[in-house]
Protein backbone atom coordinates (compact mmCIF):
# COMPACT_ATOMS: atom_id res chain seq x y z
CA UNK A 1 0.00 0.00 0.00
CA UNK A 2 1.54 3.15 -1.20
CA UNK A 3 -1.03 5.61 -0.46
CA UNK A 4 -4.59 5.17 0.96
CA UNK A 5 -7.34 5.46 -1.10
CA UNK A 6 -9.59 2.33 -2.25
CA UNK A 7 -9.09 -1.23 -2.34
CA UNK A 8 -6.85 -0.76 -5.48
CA UNK A 9 -4.58 0.39 -3.49
CA UNK A 10 -2.90 -2.62 -2.23
CA UNK A 11 -1.47 -4.12 -5.14
CA UNK A 12 0.66 -7.37 -4.86
CA UNK A 13 5.08 -7.12 -5.13
CA UNK A 14 8.16 -8.11 -4.35
CA UNK A 15 9.64 -6.55 -1.27
CA UNK A 16 12.86 -7.66 0.27
CA UNK A 17 12.94 -10.97 2.71
CA UNK A 18 11.77 -10.05 6.53
CA UNK A 19 15.28 -9.72 9.06
CA UNK A 20 14.71 -10.91 12.03
CA UNK A 21 15.53 -8.76 14.93
CA UNK A 22 17.16 -9.88 18.22
CA UNK A 23 14.05 -12.02 19.97
CA UNK A 24 12.38 -12.55 16.92
CA UNK A 25 11.76 -15.25 14.38
CA UNK A 26 10.31 -15.13 10.87
CA UNK A 27 6.52 -17.12 10.26
CA UNK A 28 6.12 -18.99 6.98
CA UNK A 29 2.19 -17.10 6.71
CA UNK A 30 -0.33 -19.61 5.30
CA UNK A 31 -3.41 -17.20 6.24
CA UNK A 32 -3.35 -14.04 7.17
CA UNK A 33 -6.69 -12.05 8.73
CA UNK A 34 -8.79 -9.55 7.21
CA UNK A 35 -10.65 -7.21 9.08
CA UNK A 36 -12.79 -4.04 8.89
CA UNK A 37 -10.68 -2.13 10.63
CA UNK A 38 -7.68 -2.61 7.85
CA UNK A 39 -10.22 -1.54 5.34
CA UNK A 40 -10.54 1.90 7.44
CA UNK A 41 -7.16 2.33 7.86
CA UNK A 42 -6.39 1.44 3.89
CA UNK A 43 -8.92 4.02 3.03
CA UNK A 44 -7.20 6.99 5.21
CA UNK A 45 -10.21 6.12 7.71
CA UNK A 46 -7.67 5.12 10.89
CA UNK A 47 -10.61 5.25 13.56
CA UNK A 48 -7.18 5.70 16.05
CA UNK A 49 -4.48 8.05 13.89
CA UNK A 50 -2.06 5.71 15.94
CA UNK A 51 -3.31 3.03 13.45
CA UNK A 52 -2.34 4.58 10.43
CA UNK A 53 0.85 2.84 9.27
CA UNK A 54 3.98 4.80 7.59
CA UNK A 55 3.92 4.66 3.65
CA UNK A 56 4.64 2.51 1.86
CA UNK A 57 2.90 -0.24 4.44
CA UNK A 58 2.22 -3.77 4.11
CA UNK A 59 -1.06 -4.05 5.85
CA UNK A 60 -2.09 -6.89 8.28
CA UNK A 61 -2.03 -7.88 12.15
CA UNK A 62 -2.88 -11.39 12.42
CA UNK A 63 -1.39 -14.19 10.82
CA UNK A 64 -1.40 -17.97 11.15
CA UNK A 65 1.79 -19.82 9.49
CA UNK A 66 4.48 -22.13 10.84
CA UNK A 67 8.12 -21.81 12.53
CA UNK A 68 9.96 -24.62 12.03
CA UNK A 69 6.76 -26.72 11.45
CA UNK A 70 5.13 -25.76 14.27
CA UNK A 71 1.61 -24.21 13.56
CA UNK A 72 1.25 -20.68 14.93
CA UNK A 73 -0.69 -17.57 15.17
CA UNK A 74 0.28 -14.34 16.01
CA UNK A 75 -0.07 -10.33 15.67
CA UNK A 76 2.38 -8.45 14.17
CA UNK A 77 1.99 -5.17 15.91
CA UNK A 78 -0.22 -3.51 13.40
CA UNK A 79 1.05 -4.27 9.79
CA UNK A 80 3.20 -6.83 7.56
CA UNK A 81 0.15 -9.86 7.69
CA UNK A 82 -0.46 -10.06 4.49
CA UNK A 83 3.06 -11.46 3.02
CA UNK A 84 4.31 -15.14 3.10
CA UNK A 85 6.61 -14.06 5.61
CA UNK A 86 6.65 -11.80 8.42
CA UNK A 87 9.28 -11.27 11.06
CA UNK A 88 7.26 -10.90 14.61
CA UNK A 89 8.69 -11.33 18.42
CA UNK A 90 8.82 -15.06 19.22
CA UNK A 91 7.12 -14.47 23.10
CA UNK A 92 4.00 -13.61 20.86
CA UNK A 93 3.71 -16.94 19.45
CA UNK A 94 0.73 -19.08 19.84
CA UNK A 95 0.55 -22.43 19.19
CA UNK A 96 -2.42 -23.77 17.42
CA UNK A 97 -4.12 -26.69 19.65
CA UNK A 98 -5.21 -29.76 18.23
CA UNK A 99 -7.24 -30.87 16.73
CA UNK A 100 -8.09 -27.36 15.62
CA UNK A 101 -7.44 -26.36 11.77
CA UNK A 102 -5.11 -23.49 11.02
CA UNK A 103 -7.47 -21.06 8.70
CA UNK A 104 -9.94 -21.55 12.52
CA UNK A 105 -7.36 -20.81 14.88
CA UNK A 106 -6.68 -17.66 12.33
CA UNK A 107 -10.48 -17.05 12.35
CA UNK A 108 -10.23 -16.71 16.11
CA UNK A 109 -6.89 -14.75 16.63
CA UNK A 110 -8.61 -11.10 16.83
CA UNK A 111 -12.02 -11.47 16.79
CA UNK A 112 -12.01 -14.43 19.38
CA UNK A 113 -10.24 -12.95 21.79
CA UNK A 114 -12.54 -9.53 20.65
CA UNK A 115 -15.40 -11.35 21.41
CA UNK A 116 -14.37 -13.32 24.87
CA UNK A 117 -13.80 -10.09 26.55
CA UNK A 118 -16.91 -8.68 25.45
CA UNK A 119 -18.87 -11.72 26.80
CA UNK A 120 -16.79 -11.11 30.15
CA UNK A 121 -17.05 -7.45 30.20
CA UNK A 122 -20.44 -7.86 29.78
CA UNK A 123 -20.91 -10.68 32.50
CA UNK A 124 -23.83 -12.53 30.45
CA UNK A 125 -25.81 -14.59 32.99
CA UNK A 126 -28.00 -17.39 31.81
CA UNK A 127 -31.57 -16.03 31.62
CA UNK A 128 -31.16 -13.05 30.10
CA UNK A 129 -31.65 -11.82 26.90
CA UNK A 130 -28.89 -10.21 24.47
CA UNK A 131 -28.93 -8.46 21.08
CA UNK A 132 -25.98 -9.17 18.95
CA UNK A 133 -25.90 -6.58 15.96
CA UNK A 134 -23.91 -7.64 12.82
CA UNK A 135 -24.80 -11.25 14.18
CA UNK A 136 -23.49 -12.63 10.83
CA UNK A 137 -19.84 -11.14 10.87
CA UNK A 138 -16.37 -12.17 12.65
CA UNK A 139 -16.91 -10.97 15.75
CA UNK A 140 -21.06 -11.29 15.57
CA UNK A 141 -21.02 -14.72 14.68
CA UNK A 142 -18.98 -15.86 17.94
CA UNK A 143 -20.93 -13.43 20.36
CA UNK A 144 -24.27 -15.38 19.18
CA UNK A 145 -22.58 -18.94 20.13
CA UNK A 146 -21.04 -17.67 23.38
CA UNK A 147 -24.15 -15.96 24.62
CA UNK A 148 -26.20 -18.98 23.90
CA UNK A 149 -23.61 -21.49 25.38
CA UNK A 150 -24.10 -18.99 28.55
CA UNK A 151 -27.33 -19.60 28.90
CA UNK A 152 -28.50 -16.73 26.94
CA UNK A 153 -31.51 -16.21 24.82
CA UNK A 154 -29.76 -14.52 22.36
CA UNK A 155 -31.45 -12.32 19.43
CA UNK A 156 -29.46 -12.07 16.06
CA UNK A 157 -29.76 -8.40 14.40
CA UNK A 158 -28.27 -8.16 10.76
CA UNK A 159 -29.16 -7.29 7.25
CA UNK A 160 -29.93 -10.01 4.92
CA UNK A 161 -31.91 -13.48 4.72
CA UNK A 162 -29.03 -15.45 4.58
CA UNK A 163 -27.13 -13.17 7.38
CA UNK A 164 -29.68 -13.96 9.45
CA UNK A 165 -30.76 -17.51 8.80
CA UNK A 166 -26.90 -18.09 9.27
CA UNK A 167 -27.39 -16.30 13.13
CA UNK A 168 -30.43 -18.68 13.62
CA UNK A 169 -28.04 -21.80 12.92
CA UNK A 170 -25.57 -20.71 15.43
CA UNK A 171 -27.92 -20.49 18.13
CA UNK A 172 -30.01 -17.39 18.10
CA UNK A 173 -33.90 -18.00 18.98
CA UNK A 174 -35.31 -14.64 17.22
CA UNK A 175 -33.70 -12.74 14.87
CA UNK A 176 -34.26 -8.67 13.27
CA UNK A 177 -33.71 -7.23 10.15
CA UNK A 178 -32.30 -4.00 11.01
CA UNK A 179 -32.29 -2.35 7.53
CA UNK A 180 -36.53 -2.47 8.01
CA UNK A 181 -37.30 0.86 9.88
CA UNK A 182 -38.37 0.52 13.36
CA UNK A 183 -37.16 -2.99 13.80
CA UNK A 184 -36.10 -1.93 17.54
CA UNK A 185 -40.13 -1.23 18.56
CA UNK A 186 -40.88 -4.84 19.25
CA UNK A 187 -38.00 -5.29 21.76
CA UNK A 188 -38.27 -2.26 23.75
CA UNK A 189 -37.61 -3.00 27.27
CA UNK A 190 -37.43 -7.11 26.50
CA UNK A 191 -32.95 -6.80 26.23
CA UNK A 192 -30.58 -7.36 29.05
CA UNK A 193 -27.21 -7.16 26.90
CA UNK A 194 -26.80 -5.32 23.61
CA UNK A 195 -23.74 -5.81 21.86
CA UNK A 196 -22.86 -3.26 19.24
CA UNK A 197 -20.89 -3.41 16.86
CA UNK A 198 -22.16 -1.52 14.68
CA UNK A 199 -22.78 2.21 16.25
CA UNK A 200 -24.63 4.92 14.60
CA UNK A 201 -28.23 4.75 13.93
CA UNK A 202 -28.44 1.34 14.32
CA UNK A 203 -26.50 1.29 17.75
CA UNK A 204 -28.94 4.43 18.96
CA UNK A 205 -31.92 2.10 18.32
CA UNK A 206 -30.36 -0.75 19.94
CA UNK A 207 -29.99 1.36 23.25
CA UNK A 208 -34.01 2.11 22.97
CA UNK A 209 -34.48 -1.77 23.74
CA UNK A 210 -32.47 -2.00 27.15
CA UNK A 211 -34.38 -2.61 30.14
CA UNK A 212 -33.31 -0.83 33.27
CA UNK A 213 -30.30 -2.82 34.60
CA UNK A 214 -28.91 -3.54 31.09
CA UNK A 215 -25.62 -3.18 29.64
CA UNK A 216 -24.63 -1.62 26.36
CA UNK A 217 -21.12 -3.22 25.22
CA UNK A 218 -20.30 -0.63 21.99
CA UNK A 219 -17.37 -2.22 20.27
CA UNK A 220 -17.34 -1.22 16.61
CA UNK A 221 -18.57 1.26 14.08
CA UNK A 222 -19.34 -0.53 10.69
CA UNK A 223 -21.70 1.78 10.58
CA UNK A 224 -19.05 4.61 10.19
CA UNK A 225 -19.51 5.99 13.86
CA UNK A 226 -19.86 4.77 17.35
CA UNK A 227 -23.03 5.05 19.31
CA UNK A 228 -23.18 8.58 20.99
CA UNK A 229 -25.01 7.58 24.18
CA UNK A 230 -23.75 10.54 26.99
CA UNK A 231 -23.70 8.85 30.60
CA UNK A 232 -26.51 10.89 31.74
CA UNK A 233 -28.67 9.38 29.65
CA UNK A 234 -27.55 5.88 30.43
CA UNK A 235 -27.95 6.81 33.80
CA UNK A 236 -31.46 8.03 33.70
CA UNK A 237 -32.17 4.98 31.61
CA UNK A 238 -30.63 2.91 34.38
CA UNK A 239 -28.29 1.36 31.64
CA UNK A 240 -24.41 0.81 32.37
CA UNK A 241 -22.00 1.51 29.40
CA UNK A 242 -19.46 -0.75 29.18
CA UNK A 243 -16.11 0.26 27.68
CA UNK A 244 -13.32 -2.16 28.38
CA UNK A 245 -10.14 -1.24 29.29
CA UNK A 246 -7.38 -2.32 26.99
CA UNK A 247 -6.18 -5.37 28.30
CA UNK A 248 -2.43 -6.15 28.55
CA UNK A 249 -0.35 -8.21 26.41
CA UNK A 250 -0.63 -11.36 28.89
CA UNK A 251 -4.27 -10.61 29.17
CA UNK A 252 -5.07 -10.42 25.56
CA UNK A 253 -3.15 -13.85 24.93
CA UNK A 254 -5.18 -15.61 27.85
CA UNK A 255 -8.58 -14.23 25.76
CA UNK A 256 -7.06 -15.79 22.77
CA UNK A 257 -6.43 -19.19 24.04
CA UNK A 258 -9.26 -19.28 26.06
CA UNK A 259 -11.24 -19.08 22.61
CA UNK A 260 -8.83 -21.47 20.75
CA UNK A 261 -9.71 -23.84 23.66
CA UNK A 262 -13.52 -23.32 23.09
CA UNK A 263 -13.30 -24.04 19.57
CA UNK A 264 -10.75 -26.85 20.01
CA UNK A 265 -13.56 -28.47 22.32
CA UNK A 266 -16.08 -28.15 19.88
CA UNK A 267 -17.94 -25.51 21.62
CA UNK A 268 -17.54 -22.59 19.08
CA UNK A 269 -17.03 -22.29 15.87
CA UNK A 270 -15.72 -19.76 13.84
CA UNK A 271 -17.78 -18.79 10.53
CA UNK A 272 -15.02 -18.56 7.84
CA UNK A 273 -17.40 -16.99 5.01
CA UNK A 274 -14.42 -16.57 2.22
CA UNK A 275 -11.11 -16.84 1.53
CA UNK A 276 -9.16 -14.80 -1.02
CA UNK A 277 -5.60 -15.44 -2.41
CA UNK A 278 -2.81 -13.01 -1.02
CA UNK A 279 -3.45 -11.12 -4.88
CA UNK A 280 -6.61 -10.80 -4.29
CA UNK A 281 -6.44 -8.68 -1.26
CA UNK A 282 -8.28 -5.52 -3.08
CA UNK A 283 -11.27 -7.82 -4.06
CA UNK A 284 -11.22 -8.85 -0.28
CA UNK A 285 -11.57 -5.17 0.76
CA UNK A 286 -13.96 -4.49 -1.78
CA UNK A 287 -15.71 -7.53 -0.53
CA UNK A 288 -16.09 -6.45 2.90
CA UNK A 289 -16.85 -2.51 2.30
CA UNK A 290 -19.93 -4.12 0.21
CA UNK A 291 -21.32 -5.70 2.75
CA UNK A 292 -20.89 -8.79 0.89
CA UNK A 293 -19.40 -11.08 3.47
CA UNK A 294 -20.72 -13.38 6.43
CA UNK A 295 -17.88 -14.28 9.13
CA UNK A 296 -14.66 -14.03 8.78
CA UNK A 297 -12.49 -13.36 5.86
CA UNK A 298 -9.02 -14.42 5.23
CA UNK A 299 -5.97 -14.82 2.73
CA UNK A 300 -3.93 -17.43 1.60
CA UNK A 301 -0.12 -16.59 1.39
CA UNK A 302 0.60 -20.65 0.34
CA UNK A 303 -1.00 -24.12 -0.03
CA UNK A 304 -2.06 -25.62 3.28
CA UNK A 305 -0.17 -27.22 5.62
CA UNK A 306 -3.14 -28.61 8.42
Amino acid sequence: MREHGPPEVLVAAEVPEPVPGEGEVVVEVELASVTFVETQVRAGRAPNPAMAPRLPAIPGNGVGGSVEGVRVITTTGGSGGYAERVAVPAAGLIEVPEPLELAAAVALLADGRTATGLMRGAGVRPGETVLVEAAAGGVGTLLVQLARNAGARVIGAAGAPRKLELARELGAGDVVDYTRPGWEAGLAGRVDVVFDGVGGAIGRAAFATLRPGGRLCSFGLASGAFTRVAAEEADAREVTLVRGARPTPEETAELMRSALAEAAAGRLRPVIGQTFSLEQAAAAHAAIEARATVGKTLLRARPSSS
